[in-house]
């Protein structure tokens, strides 16, 4: 009985940790997420030793992530060829990896911890965003489920997003949490009675009506501003089957299924998903080329598709260009571990799944623009689209956003909602429009507001038509990146510990 009771706050934070999930896409929760957090906090100030905060934590990730990524065996299983014993195996491993970083977050607010509400919940908030930032950067990074990532419209959150970016938004959120959690506990813990009830909450009650006020407030501020004239775009979803896709007998099947969408939705920019067109641009017949050409020079406007470059040795995976505009070309720079490059000494992981071109040499870490279709179009694509400090690259240049993703690896799961949410926040870190042709969804466009403005049912055949206005300006995110909450964040800390090892050494 004892050992059970020690263990039901890890199996607290573990159920915390998955209800989290319900926060994101496609359940949009949006309180849920502070409340976790909150959760997560009270859980946090009553562990007795570090090692107990990092425990907390742990389990705290792997509900976390265990129910947020499972579409991880979904693409390791199902389409990669993995046995399933080893693909959960590695899904396991992978989400044990991802709950470390909320461990030694916890870890380190334990040690830190002062008893006082506004330096421990300043401390916690800072520590959490720190860790995601951490995660998102450690081995190239993996910052999905960053808790800001929740706090699209319509929440008050939002607001911060052109500020700090999605770690802002995730160091508010965890500060929101933490207040409600003081609340509580000083409302039901804290003998207190009448008049003397409200006064026992005035801080943390003060400081979340501050969050939720300031940022519902910035909300309201336009951070940039049309530019050029509307464009009429053609994001294409082809829906063809991971498992057919790469199968060179399929090619015909591909390029009949893309050249029939274009037709009947003619536009000024068509965007086809990433790979769309399942062979190298060399080896790519001459006709179908000039098809692609033609079309595009018909509607005076041009065609983006996704396809590999290189000589079958070296290849990117890249998105070209034709039409009225210089032929142009974009190569993914953040390419996937496992999915795009091997890291070293993994060539045996690799092996064991039937991944086509899965050794993409990255592109060069910045490239201007496209000037297609009358804009500048900063092209991403899918994975890239987690890296804001990455997209801000071609900002301020470009006007317009545009995403090539191929989710089909992930089959009917979360991922695809949850991508879609990581579009609007990138959207509002950067007050431009983000457009997303995807092969099985989500394809949408999102306003630079953060909302969706259109989107396709997935796992259709369907090409999503819609008038997009191009956007100028620079955001505070734009203009500082992830630094801004990182230094603040160090601040913070900073400030907690010297002040606790004051108060230590009186």
């Amino acid at each position: 009985m004892r050992t059970v009771t020690r263990c039901l706050p890890l199996f607290a934070a573990a159920a915390l940790g998955a209800a989290g999930v319900l926060a994101f896409a496609p359940f949009a929760m949006v309180p849920l997420a502070w409340l976790v957090a909150g959760g997560l906090y009270w859980l946090q100030l009553r562990a007795a030793t570090v090692r107990a905060g990092f425990l907390l934590g742990l389990a705290f990730g792997l509900g976390y992530f265990l129910t947020g990524t499972s579409w991880v065996y979904v693409s390791m299983s199902v389409f990669g060829g993995m046995s399933p014993p080893l693909a959960a195996f590695a899904t396991i491993l992978f989400c044990a990896y991802l709950a470390v970083f909320p461990a030694l977050a916890g870890a380190l607010f334990v040690r830190l911890r002062r008893n006082r509400f506004f330096p421990d919940a300043a401390c916690f908030a800072a520590l959490w965003a720190l860790s995601e930032w951490l995660r998102g950067w450690l081995f190239t990074g993996f910052p999905w489920l960053a808790l800001g990532y929740s706090q699209t419209p319509p929440s008050p959150l939002a607001g911060f997003a052109p500020l700090l970016g999605v770690y802002g938004v995730s160091l508010a959120v965890a500060l929101l949490g933490a207040a409600f959690a003081e609340l509580l506990r000083r409302w039901f813990a804290v003998p207190c009675a009448g008049a003397g009830r409200l006064a026992c909450g005035t801080a943390p009650m003060l400081t979340a009506l501050a969050l939720l006020m300031l940022g519902a407030g910035l909300g309201e501020q336009r951070w940039s501003e049309p530019h050029g004239a509307p464009l009429r775009v053609a994001l294409l979803q082809g829906n063809v089957p991971q498992d057919l896709k790469w199968r060179p007998e399929k090619l015909g099947e591909s390029l009949t299924i893309y050249g029939e969408l274009m037709r009947a939705h003619p536009a000024t920019l068509t965007v086809l998903p990433e790979t769309a067109i399942p062979t190298f641009l060399d080896s790519l017949p001459r006709p179908t080329l000039e098809t692609l050409l033609d079309h595009a020079t018909a509607q005076r406007g041009d065609i983006l598709f996704g396809i590999a470059v290189g000589d079958g040795e070296r290849y990117a995976n890249a998105a070209v260009s034709v039409g009225d505009s210089p032929t142009q070309l974009y190569a993914k720079s953040h390419l996937v571990p496992f999915g795009e490059f091997v890291p070293p000494g993994f060539q045996w992981f690799l092996d064991l799944m039937r991944i086509p071109m899965g050794n993409f040499m990255p592109g060069p870490d910045r490239q201007s623009p496209l000037e297609i279709a009358g804009q500048k179009v900063a092209v991403n694509i899918c994975y890239e689209d987690l890296f804001g400090d990455e997209i801000i690259r071609a900002l301020p240049a470009a006007t317009l956003l545009v995403n090539l993703s191929n989710t089909a690896w992930f089959g009917d799961s979360l991922a695809q909602p949850q991508h879609l949410q990581i579009a609007q926040m990138r959207a509002l870190e950067t007050g431009r429009p983000m457009l997303r042709a995807t092969n099985t969804g989500m394809t949408a466009v999102v306003l630079p507001d953060g909302t969706v403005q259109s989107v396709l049912a997935p796992f259709t055949r369907d090409a999503l038509l819609a008038e997009v206005q191009g956007h100028a300006g620079t955001t505070p995110y734009v203009r500082w990146g992830n630094p801004s909450v990182l230094i603040l964040a160090l601040i913070v800390l900073a400030v907690v510990a010297f002040t606790r090892k004051s108060r230590q050494t009186q």
